[in-house]
């Protein structure tokens, strides 16, 4: 990715590219590996490590009023991911919290930016359910009804990770005509305040301190100060291939952390390792050509033409299938000692199944590039 310093107009202490990127991997490594297993397996929410990651500069850099670096945000996600994809996941959930709240243009959510960037407040995004709902996968979940200020909003999203009381984020709902039509739709910062009771999802395979409950809302009312857009649908369009791209931070990481593991034991086990499939120089140079197109694709994460957007989808469905078959060639390659529970291999392979079905998930991916090359046929 993009490694170059930006001018010295960006605020410091995150203007320095490299400075950035080695500060996330120490975090990463020193702190943030060694907690792997209990984020996977235990439940247990890093949040504390997550801030000092804000601090370090790794939730900034896509950001505007930070020089609109999507390569550096990739870099910092494949640095959190290369240790832990659950942490990865949940870096990929804040920047794009933080890219609704600086997007909007709203006054009020753009004086609570910095605090965001910086890893002092935390928040992630609701927009699996409207993501597949706009495609017709889903119903949407949320209803709104215009009232005197605002909205109020009704019904349940099952699946929201990266929040907790008193955090919040971004949330589109339904806004339906008298008559049960459908008007348009909004956006907007849910505020997880003392009007929000968060229920438990079912147990997960693994993740499971991503903290993701499911948020029923009943009568929330909807402040003008927390509207991100009203209607929606334009500024998805303007934002959803930098939505997607982000994504592709958290894939490489658990690829390249695959690689990794795969290249520990060489020294012991590489006589007979060589007899496999997909060994690590052959992943590594696949993957080379991945960061390649990534880096490409960072430089103009607002295009907005249809090939841009083929070429965002197909990128990001590339690094869900290359998690996958570099995640059990690492297992395989470690043998017995990578199928322990605790082991790096064995938890991978559970990140890179969640990489492949997170929305947008890798049929949801497919369906939709060949919906726009259907569009481009003539019938």
């Amino acid at each position: 990715m993009n490694s170059a310093a930006v001018s010295p107009s960006v605020a410091l202490p995150w203007a320095d590219d490299v400075q950035v990127l080695a500060d996330v991997s120490q975090i990463a490594r020193e702190q943030l590996a060694p907690a792997a297993y209990r984020i996977d397996h235990e439940g247990y929410y890093p949040i504390d490590i997550m801030a000092k990651l804000g601090q370090a500069g790794a939730f900034a850099g896509h950001l505007d009023q930070y020089g609109s670096r999507y390569g550096l945000a990739i870099e910092s996600m494949h640095e959190i991911s290369r240790h832990c994809g659950s942490t990865g996941f949940m870096t990929w959930c804040h920047d794009v919290c933080g890219l609704y709240m600086e997007q909007s243009g709203n006054p009020a959510l753009l004086a609570r930016l910095p605090d965001h960037a910086a890893g002092k407040t935390f928040g992630g995004t609701a927009l699996s359910n409207p993501m597949k709902a706009f495609t017709g996968i889903e119903k949407m979940a949320l209803k709104a009804k215009k009232v005197p200020g605002g909205y109020r909003v009704n019904g349940t999203l099952p699946w929201v990770s990266h929040i907790a009381p008193g955090q919040y984020c971004g949330v589109i709902a339904a806004v339906d005509r008298e008559d049960g039509s459908r008007s348009h739709e909004i956006m907007f910062l849910l505020d997880l305040d003392e009007r929000v009771t968060l229920r438990k999802c079912p147990e997960f395979s693994g993740m499971e301190g991503t903290s993701t409950w499911a948020v029923p809302l009943v009568d929330y009312f909807v402040h003008e100060d927390q509207m991100i857009a009203d209607p929606v649908r334009p500024f998805i369009q303007r934002v959803r291939t930098a939505f997607i791209l982000l994504q592709v931070g958290m894939a490489s990481g658990v690829i390249q952390g695959s690689i990794d593991s795969a290249r520990e034991v060489e020294s012991s086990l590489g006589h007979v390792n060589q007899y496999l499939h997909d060994r690590p120089d052959e992943l590594q140079a696949e993957f080379d050509d991945i960061k390649a197109q990534a880096a490409k694709l960072a430089e103009t994460p607002f295009d907005g033409s249809k090939d841009f957007l083929l070429d965002v989808l197909d990128l990001r469905a590339r690094g869900s299938e290359m998690a996958l078959k570099a995640s059990q060639s690492a297992l395989l390659h470690q043998g017995a000692r990578g199928y322990l529970m605790t082991s790096a291999p064995q938890r991978r392979i559970r990140e890179a199944h969640f990489v492949a079905i997170v929305t947008p998930a890798l049929k949801h991916l497919r369906w939709e590039m060949a919906k726009q090359m259907r569009a481009e046929v003539p019938a």
